[in-house]
């Protein structure tokens, strides 16, 4: 295979996923309007990287949305005041707090991703056996080589 080739076929591998990350999008952005929060996404990406283990706090929220401290801290005020985080002091530190998710909050992200767990389902039901098993297996080297690449917000949605 030349060259040419080659950057075609990997021109042609970044556009397929490019229309499946709007697949996805797009079945996220019906989800959180299912969900009928208001939430916005960068609101969401805060619930879900406080849903995950470990300390969460405004740094760290303002790290991987990748935006001021002051717009993650006004972020988290929003998401405080509709009872969806929680703010407190660390115990150890109290010149530090830590964000957890309210019931509220990991009620929204259950129903959201309850309402996407059903349209992929929709969606896999469309495609053979084989099929879904040969997508299974390459999203799950897609997910590790991306997880070794560093840097990506996967987890925060």
């Amino acid at each position: 295979m030349s060259t040419v080739q080659r950057r075609g076929s990997a021109a042609q591998h970044v556009e397929t996923l490019l229309g499946a990350s709007r697949i996805f999008g797009a079945i996220t952005a019906e989800s959180v309007v299912q969900v009928g929060e208001g939430v916005t996404l960068p609101q969401l990406r805060v619930l879900v990287l406080a849903s995950q283990p470990g300390h969460l706090n405004a740094t760290g929220v303002a790290e991987a949305l990748d935006v001021h401290l002051s717009s993650a801290s006004r972020i988290c005020d929003r998401l405080v005041q509709a009872g969806l985080l929680d703010r407190r002091d660390l115990p150890r530190d109290r010149r530090n707090v830590e964000l957890t998710l309210t019931r509220a909050g990991e009620r929204l992200l259950e129903t959201l991703n309850e309402h996407r767990r059903e349209v992929f389902a929709r969606i896999l039901r469309r495609m053979d056996a084989t099929e879904r098993d040969a997508l299974t297996q390459a999203l799950n080297r897609f997910i590790a080589a991306a997880d070794q690449y560093g840097g990506h917000p996967a987890a925060a949605l």
